[in-house]
């Protein structure tokens, strides 16, 4: 019989930080789809109109920690994904910083777009 190996450990950091970033994406999600397709109809949204509520602080930390938890929580499950699909040793390692990088590079850029579409600096 083939061993079940999981690297969410139930009760852990990991699987508590998967856990709660997807009921932040879950919130989030939905504020979007409210906010985009019944507030705002999608003919109806213009790039004036992007700009104009990225310049309001509180939408444009709603996206900003949007971007952060949709990448932690995607590196993370892929991360778990390889790991429990066998992934050890060196090659674990060699993944691991790789995502991390990648997560950084995403966020880095997710946020060069959002302030060039806000007015708020």
């Amino acid at each position: 019989m083939a061993q079940h190996y999981s690297s969410f450990d139930r009760g852990g950091r990991r699987w508590l930080f998967q856990r709660l970033t997807a009921v932040f994406l879950i919130g989030v999600l939905a504020f979007h789809f409210m906010l985009l397709h019944f507030v705002n109809h999608a003919s109806d949204i213009t790039f004036l109109g992007t700009q104009a509520r990225m310049s309001q602080v509180s939408y444009f930390a709603t996206m900003w920690l949007f971007l952060v938890t949709a990448t932690f929580h995607g590196v993370n499950g892929v991360y778990n994904a390889l790991v429990n699909q066998g992934l050890t040793g060196s090659q674990k390692n060699a993944v691991k910083y790789l995502l991390g990088v990648a997560g950084l590079l995403l966020v880095v850029q997710g946020t060069r777009v959002s302030l060039a579409m806000t007015t708020l600096v």
